[in-house]
């Protein structure tokens, strides 16, 4: 079951795995910035290889793009928001999760919202103005996976959105979060990115559900367990 807490999201501790995403992110931006940005051929051969291409996974295996093009990102805008939102939601789900669960959880997510938007590119491209020769770019998939995690775990945590004056649930924000990016799917011209950010949500949830099941298989085993083996427990009981 989801926790209910409530009060107000505060700056989180900056350590574990999400300290050491964030900080290969910030690694890769800069190095692509200083070493590849004053050539142009190198810039965009960068992207070509290492950004999700759907026409270069379908057709020619490169599955590497399923993760790598996680840490590619368009500006300092772009890596801000996500790293920024790493932070503020993943540090919360590290120490709920763990370190691996967090990892194994954020990366489901990155390679969920690859698959999607390759998936839709064949399918759906020409309704979604997508082309399988344009590549995708930055973590939005693994971060919106986080945020839907967060939403769920933590419906009820109040979080101010700066440079608004006021808090809103996390429930309602992801909520919000979500409409916008399929809004922009459908009618804007940058579907691309946005179905990543829905894929990382979808495989966010799928997760959630997953887990979910797990749970209720487990207790369903151990209650079968106490039904057969009734008579030895109530040996043991004082």
């Amino acid at each position: 079951m989801p926790q209910t807490q409530s009060g107000t999201l505060s700056f989180p501790p900056f350590y574990g795995k999400v300290r050491a995403l964030i900080l290969i992110n910030a690694l890769v931006y800069f190095a692509v910035l200083l070493f590849f940005r004053t050539q142009d051929s190198l810039y965009k051969e960068v992207y070509w290889i290492y950004g999700l291409m759907p026409k270069l996974v379908f057709a020619h295996w490169h599955l590497w793009q399923l993760i790598t093009y996680s840490f590619l990102h368009a500006n300092v805008g772009h890596i801000l928001f996500n790293m920024l939102a790493l932070w503020m939601f993943g540090s919360t789900l590290e120490q709920y999760f763990g370190g691996r669960r967090f990892l194994e959880f954020y990366f489901f997510c990155v390679v969920g919202a690859a698959l999607v938007t390759v998936l839709l590119t064949f399918t759906m491209g020409d309704f979604l103005r997508m082309s399988p020769e344009t590549p995708t770019i930055g973590a939005s998939g693994g971060i919106y996976g986080v945020l839907l995690g967060f939403g769920y775990l933590f419906p009820n945590r109040e979080i101010f959105m700066f440079p608004w004056p006021f808090a809103i649930k996390a429930k309602y924000l992801v909520t919000i979060l979500i409409l916008i990016a399929l809004a922009s799917s459908l009618g804007g011209s940058n579907g691309v990115a946005n179905i990543a950010h829905l894929g990382g949500a979808l495989f966010g949830y799928l997760q959630r559900e997953y887990n979910a099941w797990k749970i209720r298989r487990a207790k369903k085993r151990f209650q079968v367990y106490l039904r057969k083996h009734g008579s030895d427990r109530d040996t043991f009981v004082n």
